[in-house]
Protein backbone atom coordinates (compact mmCIF):
# COMPACT_ATOMS: atom_id res chain seq x y z
CA UNK A 1 0.00 0.00 0.00
CA UNK A 2 2.80 2.41 0.92
CA UNK A 3 4.56 1.65 -2.39
CA UNK A 4 1.35 2.35 -4.37
CA UNK A 5 0.82 5.64 -2.54
CA UNK A 6 4.43 6.67 -3.21
CA UNK A 7 4.14 5.84 -6.93
CA UNK A 8 0.85 7.73 -7.16
CA UNK A 9 2.38 10.80 -5.47
CA UNK A 10 5.36 10.64 -7.83
CA UNK A 11 3.07 10.43 -10.87
CA UNK A 12 1.07 13.48 -9.73
CA UNK A 13 4.26 15.41 -8.98
CA UNK A 14 5.58 14.71 -12.50
CA UNK A 15 2.27 15.42 -14.25
CA UNK A 16 1.87 18.97 -12.95
CA UNK A 17 5.18 20.35 -14.33
CA UNK A 18 4.67 18.52 -17.64
CA UNK A 19 1.21 20.02 -18.14
CA UNK A 20 2.63 23.48 -17.43
CA UNK A 21 5.39 22.88 -19.97
CA UNK A 22 2.88 21.75 -22.58
CA UNK A 23 0.79 24.86 -22.02
CA UNK A 24 3.81 27.16 -22.33
CA UNK A 25 4.88 25.43 -25.53
CA UNK A 26 1.42 25.84 -27.04
CA UNK A 27 1.41 29.54 -26.17
CA UNK A 28 4.85 30.05 -27.72
CA UNK A 29 3.63 28.41 -30.93
CA UNK A 30 0.69 30.79 -31.26
CA UNK A 31 0.00 31.94 -34.81
CA UNK A 32 -0.61 35.67 -35.24
CA UNK A 33 -4.06 35.20 -36.75
CA UNK A 34 -7.28 33.73 -35.48
CA UNK A 35 -7.77 31.05 -38.12
CA UNK A 36 -9.18 33.37 -40.74
CA UNK A 37 -7.15 33.44 -43.97
CA UNK A 38 -4.54 36.16 -44.25
CA UNK A 39 -5.20 38.78 -46.88
CA UNK A 40 -3.31 38.07 -50.07
CA UNK A 41 -0.30 40.33 -50.55
CA UNK A 42 2.48 40.81 -53.06
CA UNK A 43 5.57 38.68 -52.53
CA UNK A 44 9.14 39.68 -53.37
CA UNK A 45 11.12 37.45 -55.69
CA UNK A 46 13.71 37.10 -58.41
CA UNK A 47 13.06 35.68 -61.87
CA UNK A 48 15.25 32.65 -62.52
CA UNK A 49 13.75 31.31 -65.76
CA UNK A 50 10.83 32.10 -68.09
CA UNK A 51 9.01 29.61 -70.34
CA UNK A 52 6.75 31.84 -72.45
CA UNK A 53 5.48 28.97 -74.64
CA UNK A 54 4.01 27.19 -71.62
CA UNK A 55 3.21 30.27 -69.53
CA UNK A 56 5.53 29.24 -66.69
CA UNK A 57 8.07 31.14 -64.63
CA UNK A 58 10.67 29.98 -62.11
CA UNK A 59 10.95 32.36 -59.18
CA UNK A 60 13.21 32.46 -56.13
CA UNK A 61 10.80 34.00 -53.62
CA UNK A 62 10.48 35.02 -50.00
CA UNK A 63 7.75 33.76 -47.68
CA UNK A 64 4.29 33.72 -49.23
CA UNK A 65 2.49 34.53 -46.00
CA UNK A 66 -1.11 34.28 -47.16
CA UNK A 67 -0.42 30.71 -48.30
CA UNK A 68 1.77 29.88 -45.28
CA UNK A 69 4.65 28.95 -47.60
CA UNK A 70 8.32 29.49 -46.77
CA UNK A 71 10.73 31.07 -49.22
CA UNK A 72 12.12 28.78 -51.93
CA UNK A 73 12.67 28.51 -55.68
CA UNK A 74 9.78 27.04 -57.64
CA UNK A 75 7.89 27.07 -60.93
CA UNK A 76 4.57 28.90 -61.18
CA UNK A 77 1.98 29.08 -63.95
CA UNK A 78 0.84 32.51 -65.11
CA UNK A 79 -2.91 33.12 -65.35
CA UNK A 80 -2.13 34.96 -68.60
CA UNK A 81 1.09 34.33 -70.57
CA UNK A 82 1.27 38.04 -71.42
CA UNK A 83 2.12 38.76 -67.77
CA UNK A 84 5.54 37.21 -68.42
CA UNK A 85 6.57 39.00 -71.63
CA UNK A 86 8.17 42.11 -70.09
CA UNK A 87 10.24 40.13 -67.56
CA UNK A 88 13.86 38.94 -67.75
CA UNK A 89 15.87 36.36 -65.76
CA UNK A 90 17.68 38.02 -62.85
CA UNK A 91 15.03 40.73 -62.50
CA UNK A 92 13.71 41.56 -59.01
CA UNK A 93 9.92 41.34 -58.97
CA UNK A 94 6.81 41.47 -56.84
CA UNK A 95 4.02 39.04 -57.58
CA UNK A 96 0.63 37.80 -56.44
CA UNK A 97 0.01 34.08 -56.39
CA UNK A 98 -3.21 32.26 -55.58
CA UNK A 99 -4.27 28.63 -55.49
CA UNK A 100 -6.72 27.63 -58.22
CA UNK A 101 -7.82 24.00 -58.53
CA UNK A 102 -4.81 22.92 -56.49
CA UNK A 103 -2.29 24.81 -58.65
CA UNK A 104 -0.23 27.88 -57.78
CA UNK A 105 -1.16 30.58 -60.30
CA UNK A 106 0.36 34.05 -60.68
CA UNK A 107 -2.34 36.66 -61.20
CA UNK A 108 -0.14 39.77 -61.00
CA UNK A 109 3.58 40.33 -61.50
CA UNK A 110 5.73 43.41 -62.05
CA UNK A 111 9.30 44.67 -61.52
CA UNK A 112 10.10 45.50 -57.89
CA UNK A 113 9.90 49.16 -56.98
Amino acid sequence: MKKTLTLWALAVTMAVPLSSLAQATAEEHHHPHDGTPLAAALTDGEVKKIDLDNGKITIKHGDIRHLDMPGMTMVFSAKDKNLLTPLKPGEKIQFMVVTESGKMVITEIHPAR
